[in-house]
């Protein structure tokens, strides 16, 4: 069979796989998502397909130097009305986005696409819906001291595995796609190639 590599060094994504039992190496993806994904906004690109061509972009660079191997790309999206958010570069930015999300509901899409032999072979998208509670300045001011600069590698400015749940009033969709990876396909994907046990 072969491997199993993830396009990513994300720790969250990794720690999904790893968790699920599933075995994998991870190796960083030579792209420059910031770039791809600015000039997708600039054409007006759906966020769906935004997330869509940003994983497909990591698992096609990854897998033209392991052909012979199974590539995982995923990428994430935020997006509130019609607007798409990137991650904040300093607390500036991060207390503005959360003012931006502060009483408003917002969604995460969450793509994968698999390549093996240069070709993309397998894709899904999922999306969750996120309704953040009315934030005071105050709780915003206190919440971005306790996360320090980890706030500034989500592109909500949260993390809902631990503090970053204080945000929400309710939560649709799937905890995995939230994390990052529609992680339910993947799995199936995994399971139909033999991969993974049925």
């Amino acid at each position: 069979m072969p491997e199993l590599i993830l396009a990513s060094k994300s720790q969250t994504r990794q720690a999904m796989l790893v968790n699920a039992g599933i075995e994998f190496d991870a190796q960083s993806a030579p792209v420059d998502e910031a770039e791809i994904k600015a000039s997708l906004v600039a054409d007006g690109v759906s966020a769906r397909d935004i997330a869509d061509a940003l994983a497909d972009a990591k698992a096609r660079a990854v897998s033209m130097m392991n052909p012979d191997a199974l590539v995982l790309g995923a990428d994430q999206i935020l997006v509130q009305d019609g607007e798409i958010f990137s991650k904040a570069a300093n607390r500036d930015e991060a207390k503005s986005k959360l003012m931006k999300l502060s009483g408003n509901r917002h969604q995460l899409i969450s793509a994968a696409v698999m390549y093996e032999h240069g070709q993309a072979i397998w894709r899904a998208v999922d999306s969750a819906t996120l309704h953040v509670r009315e934030l005071s300045d105050g709780f915003i001011e206190e919440y971005l001291d306790a996360l320090g600069e980890d706030a500034y590698w989500s592109v909500g400015c949260y993390q809902i595995e631990g503090r970053g749940i204080q945000l929400f009033e309710k939560v649709s969709g799937s905890h995995f796609t939230i994390l990052g990876l529609p992680l339910l396909a993947v799995i199936d994907f995994l399971r139909r190639r033999g991969m993974v046990s049925t």
